[in-house]
């Protein structure tokens, strides 16, 4: 039996967020840009993803596959296409299979750290190879179950206020996490955007 667990439309991918989907890393296949509207699915178990996909691309195959990824417990897949019906109704391919489901958010934790300090930076930047936070900026950290709503709260955030920084998303796991910086005014718009 397969578990739905997000069902997720984000519609007009945001420039920066786009950019993040289209990271070249070991899950991502075609990449998104920016205007298209993405598909996002989690399953349980994590192999039933692979016919999630069957069901998604041979229903529409406009549709491109940007991620597909299996974890210990759960498989994801996102899809993304410039038509917004095509990817509803992958979407709906996958829904009319599986059955209507899915978990709804929940956040775990969110802050907001003004006038980073230079250490601060430092440590959170050591991954970062691009969109890095600044000392002296305002910090946004987002926590939230499913992690793949991560995804949407990326997106949203952006679209609240475009100067942002989108420094880090993690969508994959057992929470999501999101990293934005700024000044404390666009910061502030983009927390009441999540």
């Amino acid at each position: 039996m397969t578990e739905l667990r997000v069902h997720l439309l984000v519609e007009d991918l945001q420039p920066q967020f786009a950019a993040y989907l289209a990271t070249p890393v070991r899950a991502r296949g075609y990449p998104p840009a920016q205007g298209q509207h993405a598909l996002f699915v989690e399953v349980a178990p994590g192999l039933a993803i692979e016919r999630v996909t069957d069901l998604a691309l041979r229903s529409v195959p406009g549709v491109e596959p940007g991620l597909l990824f299996v974890e210990r417990q759960f498989g994801v897949l996102e899809v993304h296409s410039s038509d917004l019906e095509e990817v509803r109704r992958a979407g709906r391919a996958i829904l009319d299979a599986l059955g209507p489901g899915g978990l709804s958010p929940q956040v775990l934790y969110q802050d907001v750290i003004e006038d980073l300090t230079d250490q601060h930076a430092v440590i959170v930047n050591r991954n970062r190879q691009a969109s890095m936070v600044l000392p002296g900026q305002t910090l946004l950290v987002h926590e939230m179950t499913p992690a793949l709503f991560a995804a949407q709260a990326a997106n949203e955030a952006e679209k609240a206020a475009p100067s942002i920084t989108i420094v880090d998303v993690q969508m994959i796991g057992a929470a999501g996490r999101l990293y934005l910086s700024g000044t404390t005014g666009d910061i502030l718009k983009a927390r009441e955007a999540l």
